[in-house]
């Protein structure tokens, strides 16, 4: 009998005591022989009850490892847990997720099968807190006019793709392209994925490998994670261009029209029928998606989703050109590592390691 590949599991984490014990549960409940993998939690000092429950699962579970990750942010997280896995094979878990027990053995299966690099599934986006704004936050983040078209967040179709969220890489791709950039506090996935294209790789996501992914319980919580997330977007496209994807930027260009023709229109007569006419293709189109989705869960959602839309891409949109700003006048996100100081207060600001 051939012998199973040993398997690393990595998991970033800091502040999640309320989702690290489900994810660690899901991973204890993998039909993946446990002699043939190590779970090694990579927690960026957790200020609150996290370390503590970690502590417990690794006192009675003799694969699960805690390491601590000073720097506090994923990618440094992600680096120490390749550098210290034993694995053939490393996957890349989030603590915010659960998983199904075949999760392990299917991604094996797959990257057996097929000539590809790294093997991911799509995400099933549940409400961080069971209230109408978290449901509605869950409906809003998984639906094609929310985010685009990432696959793996509003499709369930099979194929190559340009990046997974939750993937399982042979051990010898970070041989050949590197371990995660940490100059890049979001977005690190989607930069390496680029990598990995680019060097001839094959990214492959299966619905067989659907997880479970809890969002952002507040409306504050998704605005401050938009916000940071348009930010980076514009360090990652500058340490690496062939990372640009047009979904990142299209809340971008939204706000940018939005403010120009609302600042222009007065003053230039016929601006103002491009600008009702920005307004009004939006707002059918949010109009439409809302509709869509209330069919299907419920009349409540209809005036709920479209402010949710419309300030989810707006701080999007925001945080992009902060990030535009910020790079033009203090150098923040050089790619040379210039401006350390405050690259590193970004680094604290933006953290969720």
């Amino acid at each position: 009998m051939r012998r199973l590949p040993f398997i690393t599991i990595i998991i970033p984490c800091r502040n999640e005591e309320k989702f690290i014990s489900t994810c660690l549960k899901s991973i204890i409940a993998s039909d993946y022989p446990k002699d043939r993998i190590e779970v090694l939690v990579v927690d960026g000092m957790s200020e609150d009850g996290t370390r503590a429950i970690i502590d417990d699962y690794v006192k009675r579970y003799a694969f699960i490892r805690l390491i601590d990750n000073p720097r506090k942010i994923t990618p440094t997280a992600l680096n120490t847990g390749i550098t210290n896995a034993k694995g053939e094979i490393i996957i890349r878990m989030d603590a915010h997720a659960k998983y199904p027990p075949h999760y392990v053995s299917t991604c094996m299966k797959y990257l057996d099968r097929m000539d590809v690099d790294v093997v991911g599934g799509p995400v099933n986006t549940e409400p961080g807190a069971d209230t109408l704004m978290g449901r509605s936050i869950a409906l809003a983040t998984s639906h094609p006019f929310g985010v685009g078209n990432s696959k793996f967040r509003a499709s369930h179709e099979e194929g190559c793709v340009d990046t997974v969220p939750f993937g399982a890489y042979r051990r010898e791709v970070f041989d050949k392209v590197g371990l995660f950039d940490e100059r890049l506090v979001r977005n690190q996935d989607n930069e390496l994925s680029s990598r990995i294209i680019n060097k001839g790789g094959r990214i492959y996501l299966t619905p067989e490998l659907l997880v479970t992914y809890y969002n952002q319980a507040t409306l504050k919580g998704l605005l401050k994670q938009a916000l940071i997330t348009g930010m980076w977007n514009v360090v990652t496209i500058r340490i690496n261009p062939a990372s640009f994807r047009w979904r990142h930027f299209v809340p971008f260009i939204f706000v940018t029209a939005l403010l120009a023709l609302g600042f222009l229109a007065p003053l230039q007569p016929g601006l103002e029928f491009a600008f009702l006419s920005l307004v009004s293709l939006y707002g059918g189109a949010a109009g439409v998606s809302s509709l869509q989705i209330a069919l299907r869960e419920g009349a409540k959602y209809i005036w709920v989703l479209p402010v949710i839309f419309f300030l989810y891409h707006v701080c999007y949109g925001i945080g992009t050109w902060v990030g535009l700003l910020r790079m033009a006048f203090s150098g923040w996100g050089s790619p040379s590592g210039g401006a350390k100081a405050k690259h590193r207060k970004a680094v604290q600001q933006g953290g969720d390691s």
